[in-house]
């Protein structure tokens, strides 16, 4: 449930690319946006992403806080360990998303993380990432090891150290609590967009399309163009905020 001062367009595209089937599950009801992009091997990944959703489904309703999200987060890890494995590998899943609920009489986004899917925001044309990824790169680039330009290309950028199933007994989203502001646009999305597209590239993509549906398939369409070479979903929330 959205706090009814906040009026949100939405827009999701999702495209399977060169993989044979979409691993991404996507969820766009009931005030929750989420993406999670599932792994595993054969039909696994598709499985435990869409498992993931599933569980994540009550974070919809009401006000959610911050403690709500751990909850249903922790739900959703042991869901999807729960999951015969058939490849030898343990299904897993990241997810990433925001939720529009209140903090006190400010309206806010709930956005939490587990993986690398990202979700940014980008406020006066200005795009910024609020997740940090949960990755091998991501770590040597926070210590110095390996230049930020240098992570989109590293061969270890696609392994993740924090997912939903997997080996862990137990996982620990970040979640952020931020105040909503008029003209807001959120983007959730999964690796297979920022893979191929630079962060200058999708605020570029996002700034030459006023209206949430066309922007998400202008992303999907651009990562699709410059390789596609892993599933590509993005979800663009454009917020608009009532007076009292």
């Amino acid at each position: 449930m959205t706090d009814s001062r906040v009026s949100l367009r939405v827009g999701v595209a999702t495209e399977k690319a060169q993989r044979a089937r979409n691993e991404d599950s996507v969820s766009v009801d009931d005030g929750l946006y989420l993406v999670a992009d599932g792994m595993g091997g054969h039909e696994a990944g598709e499985v435990a992403s869409r498992t993931a959703i599933d569980a994540l489904r009550g974070l919809g309703a009401g006000t959610p806080t911050p403690a709500d999200v751990r909850s249903f987060v922790r739900k959703a890890h042991a869901a999807v360990r729960d999951l015969p494995s058939t490849t030898g590998r343990r299904p897993g899943t990241t997810v990433t998303g925001v939720v529009v609920t209140s903090h006190g009489e400010t309206p806010c986004w709930l956005v939490l993380n587990v993986g690398d899917s990202r979700t940014y925001r980008m406020a006066g044309g200005v795009l910024e990432q609020v997740t940090r990824d949960h990755s091998e790169v991501a770590e040597l680039v926070e210590r110095g090891l390996v230049a930020a330009a240098d992570a989109p290309h590293h061969p270890r950028r696609n392994v993740v150290t924090r997912v939903l199933g997997g080996g862990a007994s137990d996982v620990e989203p970040d979640v952020w609590l931020l105040p909503v502001s008029p003209g807001d646009r959120m983007l959730v999305c999964s690796d297979g967009l920022t893979d191929e597209l630079s962060d200058a590239r999708i605020q570029a993509e996002l700034r030459a399309q006023d209206e949430a549906q066309p922007a998400a398939d202008r992303l999907v369409a651009a990562a699709l163009a410059a390789g596609g070479h892993d599933n590509v979903t993005a979800i663009v929330l454009d917020a608009t905020l009532s007076p009292r």
